[in-house]
């Protein structure tokens, strides 16, 4: 095909065409006709950008796609988008700080665990103060009113303090106990036994002078022997089969003194006569409270014990009570406190009081139910109330120092003293007792060739209930 020749009288309308097309686009003869479909191409990318961004309708420059700041100082939306998530302080930065006090929170509420054998203080396994309780036992007849009472609760909040101080020594009791009970057996030696028992014991309490320690010495009394036997230095003697062992130790928290006590025997011949003593001292903890008269509840525990009996080599054996030998208060510092709970019928028809702490313990024997002292003491204790009186012997002086010092008005032994520091002290310990400063508590025995058994608990008359403190899952 051959192209078009252009004439001069046709060159006129096409040129009036070609105007109104420009006057139709808006644009004139000096702009180029190539500009209008870039201009489209931009506008169809603002159209894409608008969903992207969502936030901001004003301000953003209708620069091309290089992710320059605009104008008011504000980058194209998606970069803004992708980039402050991981760059700026958004959501992703608080997420992270939640986790991290959520992992420093656990690890702050996680309560230690105690190890075995025990070695973390009782102290720190509760730090914050809130220590196990006791069995508590509600009042009944005269004394119900005392559980709902408001005024009762207020005196029993005011009564927290002295009720801390105590579950914390019990606690530590427990643990001790629990930890002797799962390796004490035959073969031992006596002073073995109570050494490893005081450093389990001094750990737990976390022995801090006279504020927190050991209450007064491991007693270990054996067979006839009933109470106040701790081996001296030197002591060999040794824990067989058949042999009753009365284990009775005491822990403190400022004065106030938890008194607990088990028997341990290997040979279950044995059985009736522990199981005597236990019931009857829970039989005394159940008619103790407020009001209790004392000599009813020694009545009642002389009925619980002597209906036990004992087969020993063929022939029966009534177990008895032994009838001078009783439970008694305790107040701070002051391990017999002036009242006595009786465990034989009789005795005076004293009351018992709000506020007061009591050990009821009980001692069933095979022989004659009366202990006398036996030789070689192990057991003293400073005078209560005793005043001012003139030392003339140095060493006398500076063994009271020391007793001062180290227990207080607290029990104490030979086998402490040393501990202490003292040598050559049993002149001046005479001369202590001679002068009634010091009290000396000899073993107490009933007749050889007898068996005597003993539990002891300790409990605390609070104004709306009784707690039986030192109760644990053993006994």
């Amino acid at each position: 095909m051959s192209a078009a020749v252009i004439t001069p009288a046709t060159e006129e309308p096409i040129r009036n065409e070609l105007a109104e097309l420009q006057l139709d686009n808006g644009e004139d003869d000096k702009t180029p006709q190539l500009e209008a479909p870039v201009a489209k191409k931009n506008k169809k990318k603002k159209k894409k950008k608008k969903p992207a961004g969502e936030q901001q309708e004003e301000g953003i420059s209708e620069a091309p796609d290089n992710g320059k700041v605009g104008e008011n100082g504000e980058g194209a939306p998606e970069a803004t988008n992708e980039e402050g998530a991981e760059n700026t302080p958004g959501e992703g930065a608080p997420k992270k700080k939640k986790k991290k006090k959520k992992k420093n929170n656990a690890a702050k509420n996680t309560k230690p665990v105690q190890t075995d054998p025990p070695t973390i203080a009782i102290g720190d396994l509760f730090p914050d103060g809130d220590f196990p309780e006791g069995e508590i036992c509600e009042y009944t007849d005269n004394n119900l009113w005392r559980t709902t009472s408001q005024e009762m609760k207020m005196k029993d909040y005011a009564f927290e303090e002295a009720l801390r101080d105590a579950r914390q020594a019990a606690e530590a009791h427990r643990t001790v106990r629990k930890y002797v009970q799962s390796w004490i057996k035959p073969g031992l030696t006596m002073t073995e036994i109570c050494e490893k028992l005081e450093d389990c014991s001094r750990r737990m309490i976390k022995e801090n002078g006279l504020e927190a320690g050991l209450a007064f010495p491991t007693g270990c009394s054996i067979n006839h022997c009933a109470a106040h036997y701790t081996p001296n230095p030197g002591d060999k003697t040794v824990l067989m089969y058949d042999d009753v062992c009365k284990i009775d130790f005491g822990t403190h928290i400022n004065g106030r003194i938890i008194d607990c006590a088990w028997t341990v025997h290997f040979n279950p011949k044995f059985d009736p006569l522990v199981n005597a003593a236990k019931a009857a001292t829970n039989m005394g903890i159940k008619c103790a409270g407020i009001d209790a008269r004392l000599n009813e509840i020694g009545e009642a525990i002389q009925e619980v014990m002597e209906s036990y009996e004992v087969e020993l080599g063929g022939k029966n054996y009534q177990v008895k009570c032994i009838r001078n030998l009783n439970g008694h208060s305790i107040e701070p510092y002051k391990i017999h406190a002036g009242k006595t709970v009786p465990i034989i019928k009789g005795g005076e028809a004293i009351k018992m009081e709000e506020g007061e702490f009591y050990a009821i313990e009980t001692f069933g024997s095979t022989g004659k139910g009366l202990v006398h002292d036996d030789v070689d003491c192990s057991h003293y204790m400073k005078n209560f109330d005793i005043g001012h009186v003139p030392i003339r012997i140095n060493k006398a002086k500076g063994l009271l120092n020391t007793i001062n010092r180290q227990f207080g008005t607290l029990a104490f032994c030979k086998r402490w003293l040393e501990r202490a520091g003292e040598t050559k002290y049993l002149l001046a310990l005479k001369h202590l007792c001679d002068l009634g400063i010091v009290n000396d508590y000899p073993p107490l025995v009933d007749q050889k060739g007898c068996y005597t058994a003993q539990m002891e608990h300790t409990i605390v008359l609070r104004p709306t209930c009784k707690e039986v403190i030192s109760r644990g899952d053993d006994y």
